[in-house]
């Protein structure tokens, strides 16, 4: 049968609980107690708060001044922000570990797991859209380098990706599920079962990361350092965010993170279908299923979500900067010189990735505006 073909889906529901674990197993989940142990000593060990390094510190700033106001002037999100992802992480892990003992390698979890693996590309897609992270979030140190292709730091509170690129399925299946009941077999939705969940997924994941983004960038996690007009809301502004553009691009992997958990009338997902396919994996059909997960989250990240922001990266599409540069106590990011023209006090940094990866030999030679100008009357 066909992917996605006009037949009533098995219920979506987890397979009954096996048999009680066996000392093996107990072995198992105690290696794996210990390397989250040593996991959570390794962060630990190299956190780092503020501007700490020569390439993003500005030396002339001591603290942590702010030209602008937090949502409602309090400035203690940042805490709460990172205390929130701490403790939703626990609760997460701890609800993983309780079902994958009971629904071992069950395709949800195999997803969460993919959704999560996808962090280590972050520090590229900070640098596709142009954002900037507050220093003062606790962060690895700014000198690695896969972690240094980040405009300022690299932070912790990332690791919630599951909860963001998972999280739209499941309403988006739930609504699917309502509508095929109301309506016949023939119906579009019958018919095309996985476009229909795509076009859920592109619906609520755009209103989910919109209302989610734009809170946390009025709190002050993070900015939108350059983005284009078109699209955009508050432009010009420190809080200025790419909407249509961020708000769209992110659902590039939502939707395969959604769809590949589609389950049909034979009760198995596209991921186990697709997996079920690759020669090798016929005898380890939930390595399959991983695999294909894998391969499909890390290529939608690279090459549809941060491609596109890096193609208009290229294109220099993105003039509208946000004014005033919040974090003083960092280097202004200025690859493109917009900043400087626009009258933001430096010192400015341009990046590591300010060459061919942005379409460009370098930050271009540019005298910076007096401070009559956008940025400047404003600091």
């Amino acid at each position: 049968m066909a992917l996605g073909a006009a037949t009533r889906p098995a219920a979506t529901r987890l397979p009954r609980p096996g048999r009680p674990p066996s000392g093996r197993s107990v072995a198992g989940w105690s290696l794996l107690a210990c390397a989250v142990a040593l996991a959570l000593l390794f962060v630990a060990h190299n956190a780092r708060r503020g501007a700490v390094a020569a390439r993003i510190a500005n030396p002339a700033v001591h603290g942590a001044p702010r030209p602008v106001a937090p949502l409602f002037g309090w400035t203690h999100w940042l805490g709460l922000e990172q205390v929130g992802t701490i403790v939703s992480m626990v609760l997460i892990v701890t609800v993983f570990a309780v079902m994958w003992r009971r629904h071992p390698k069950h395709p949800i979890l195999l997803a969460a797991i993919c959704c999560t693996a996808i962090v280590w590309q972050d520090p590229i897609m900070n640098w596709a859209p142009y954002a900037v992270y507050n220093p003062q979030l606790w962060h690895w140190p700014e000198t690695w380098p896969l972690v240094s292709i980040s405009p300022t730091v690299e932070p912790f509170v990332v690791i919630g990706y599951v909860m963001f690129y998972l999280a739209p399925f499941f309403p988006a299946v739930w609504a699917l599920r309502r509508i095929q009941q109301r309506r016949p077999l023939d119906s579009f939705v019958w018919r095309h079962p996985l476009i229909s969940l795509a076009l859920l997924i592109y619906a609520i994941g755009f209103v989910y990361d919109a209302a989610q983004e734009i809170v946390l960038i009025r709190t002050g996690m993070y900015i939108y350092s350059q983005v284009i007009p078109f699209g955009s809301v508050f432009t010009g502004t420190t809080y200025q965010f790419p909407l249509l553009w961020e708000s769209s691009l992110v659902t590039t992997v939502m939707i395969p993170a959604g769809v590949l958990l589609y389950r049909d009338d034979t009760g198995r997902t596209v991921a186990e279908k697709l997996g079920q396919r690759i020669r090798g994996f016929h005898a380890r059909p939930a390595l399959g299923t991983f695999a294909v997960m894998f391969l499909v989250l890390n290529g939608a990240y690279l090459f549809l979500y941060g491609g596109s922001f890096a193609v208009i990266r290229a294109s220099g599409a993105a003039t509208s900067v946000a004014c005033p540069f919040p974090y003083p106590e960092a280097k202004v990011y200025d690859p493109q010189g917009l900043y400087a023209e626009a009258g933001q006090p430096g010192p400015y940094s341009a990046g590591i990735w300010a060459g061919w990866e942005s379409g460009q030999s370098g930050r271009p030679q540019v005298t910076a505006a007096t401070t009559g100008s956008h940025c400047g009357a404003k600091t």
